[in-house]
């Protein structure tokens, strides 16, 4: 990762994606999950975006799935490609997460939000977009929530999505809308439950963002749903 002046990172790779031969122990790891998350690199980039596609599908069985795209344009360059990738992932799945950068590489014709929102139609239940200075903004059948951004003292961005990710997800599981069980719940939540959830992924990103490298939040520091829950209905 390299940093820009304004705290901003941008990435090199070097790696190889076969994951054609881990394809049946990586099977059995995941039945027994209650939820499956995948993206990125493990998403794009052939062969092993094939099995892990495979994967996603298996899983679902058992457990509730979330996506996030996060698009490395120096990895998988042909954007047509990537689109269609993204896509199938997308449809197999009930929450995803995407960048304003990811969507505007992904779909340059249209806006972030147009993008969100038919991507909400491919049939995930929460669709969420992380907009920097902006702030978050999730869609949901049920409605919609936004958040501004957390005045901080901007460090650098590494991890930030990531950390949005993840308390994303840590907050579904409070909402007990994880698992096969829980699908009817994550497709049910109102609106309190979703500026609850963008502002409880919001304060992790912003803590990220507030030191240096890929250090997210311990559950200690960003506290449970509730106090995000309470601040949504204030």
């Amino acid at each position: 990762a390299t940093l820009g002046s304004d705290g901003a990172a941008t990435y090199a790779f070097d790696i190889t994606w076969d994951f054609n031969g881990a394809s049946l122990p990586a099977l059995a790891a995941v039945e027994g999950s209650t939820h499956v998350h995948t993206g990125s690199i493990a998403s794009m980039l052939g062969p092993g975006d094939k099995a892990a596609l495979a994967l996603v599908h298996a899983a679902r069985e058992s457990a509730t799935v979330s996506y996030d795209p996060n698009c490395r344009p120096a990895i998988s360059p042909d954007v047509a490609a990537a689109r269609t990738q993204a896509e199938l992932f997308v449809a197999a799945s009930d929450m995803v997460k995407a960048s304003d950068e990811d969507l505007a590489w992904l779909y340059p014709d249209r806006s972030p939000e147009q993008s969100l929102a038919a991507w909400l139609e491919l049939g995930p239940a929460l669709v969420a977009l992380t907009r920097g200075a902006a702030g978050p903004l999730i869609l949901s059948r049920q409605g919609r929530a936004e958040m501004p951004a957390k005045n901080i003292a901007l460090v650098d961005t590494v991890g930030a999505g990531d950390s949005f990710m993840a308390a994303l997800i840590s907050g579904l599981a409070q909402l007990h809308a994880l698992g096969p069980g829980g699908r009817q719940r994550l497709e049910t939540l109102d609106q309190d439950e979703l500026r609850g959830l963008a502002d409880y992924a919001n304060r992790a990103a912003a803590i990220t963002c507030s030191r240096a490298g890929a250090n997210p939040p311990h559950s200690a520091e960003l506290g449970s749903l509730t106090g995000s829950l309470s601040a949504s209905e204030g």
